[in-house]
């Protein structure tokens, strides 16, 4: 269920909740002062309870706020979310508000640090990526009280407002092209999934679609950290090493898509002929590759447009929400040379 906006919370509301005065939450929430360890716990349980965030604006009312915008990602390593900053940049440009990227390396209590201190200054507004938060980051966004776009994801309850697509369609539709094709031996190559939201719920639209078929994934295999393109070739050959007779490889992302095609090409696999795959994101670097990727765009670009357009509404209109508006974009499947067998 959706929670409703609230209102500014203040130290009186910390105070209240743990039972110490004002000044005393000052000085806990500032470090300063001479106050004891069992209080400071108190205050700060109350704190984290409420999701309150100390206004480190210096002087200023608690009601005011900053022309920043606070976007949160989960990587810049990602080639995904620069195009998505993008489409921020471009559209707030010309607006008095000016977004500030914050990191959380898909790390849900890095996540929490980086919502907290860019909260503290007060934003206009919060892009996050994903709908899935810790009690504490998701308390934090509630009681902000200023808009708050969720992107890249409608698979979920937003907290207010949400752009992106939903993945589990996109894993579905990518199943039904792997199915119209005729392939039965499917192999997954992706990150780990507990971290990454997006690409377990393509994972799970993909394998329900295909059990609907009558196929099952085959093989699959996951990673974390390292040189995405060196990941694809390796992950490729130990796959195909082990289950060598798969006709299809799904790969979570262009890149170890691309590592597992170049694998491919230098065994001399006639693809798709022999075998199809696909990746996903629509990354623009590979189409210098001399056989195009299979692929399915996300909308990256348009995703920030239309998380910026509902902050910068938001804010000329001097609401306290994003009006809960959801906005799903539709995901487009481009088979370049690797998926239409016969092609």
């Amino acid at each position: 269920m959706t929670t409703g906006r609230k209102r500014t919370l203040t130290l009186r509301d910390v105070s209240e909740a743990s039972g110490v005065s004002e000044m005393t939450v000052s000085r806990v929430l500032r470090g300063k002062g001479d106050v004891s360890e069992a209080t400071r716990l108190k205050v700060r349980d109350a704190a984290k309870q409420l999701g309150y965030v100390p206004n480190q604006i210096a002087g200023a009312l608690a009601s005011q706020r900053v022309n920043l915008v606070a976007v949160i990602i989960p990587s810049l390593a990602n080639m995904v979310f620069p195009e998505v900053l993008r489409g921020i940049s471009d559209t707030l440009d010309g607006t008095p508000l000016q977004p500030v990227i914050g990191v959380t390396d898909y790390n849900p209590e890095k996540e929490e640090r980086v919502l907290y201190e860019m909260l503290s200054w007060r934003p206009s507004g919060v892009i996050v990526a994903g709908l899935e938060h810790s009690d504490a980051a998701r308390a934090m966004l509630v009681a902000a009280g200023i808009p708050v776009v969720e992107i890249m994801d409608v698979d979920g309850e937003p907290i207010d407002a949400c752009v992106g697509i939903s993945h589990r369609r996109a894993g579905r539709l990518m199943a039904e092209a792997i199915l119209e094709n005729d392939y039965t031996r499917i192999g997954f190559m992706g990150t780990k999934m507990p971290l990454d939201h997006r690409a377990r719920k393509r994972f799970e639209g993909l394998t329900e679609r295909l059990a609907k078929g009558g196929i099952e994934i085959a093989d699959q295999e996951f990673y974390s950290g390292g040189s995405a393109l060196a990941k694809g070739r390796e992950m490729t050959q130990a796959m195909l090493t082990r289950t060598p007779d798969l006709d299809f490889l799904y790969y979570s992302n262009d890149m170890i898509g691309a590592g597992g095609l170049i694998h491919l090409r230098e065994k001399g696999a006639r693809i798709p002929h022999d075998i199809g795959l696909a990746g996903f994101n629509g990354v623009e670097l590979l189409q210098g590759l001399p056989v195009q990727l299979a692929t399915m765009d996300a909308c990256r670009r348009e995703i920030g447009e239309a998380a910026a357009q509902i902050i910068a509404k938001s804010c000329a209109e001097d609401r306290e929400d994003a009006a809960g508006e959801r906005i799903e974009l539709q995901p487009k499947l481009t088979t370049g040379d690797t998926l239409v067998r016969g092609s």
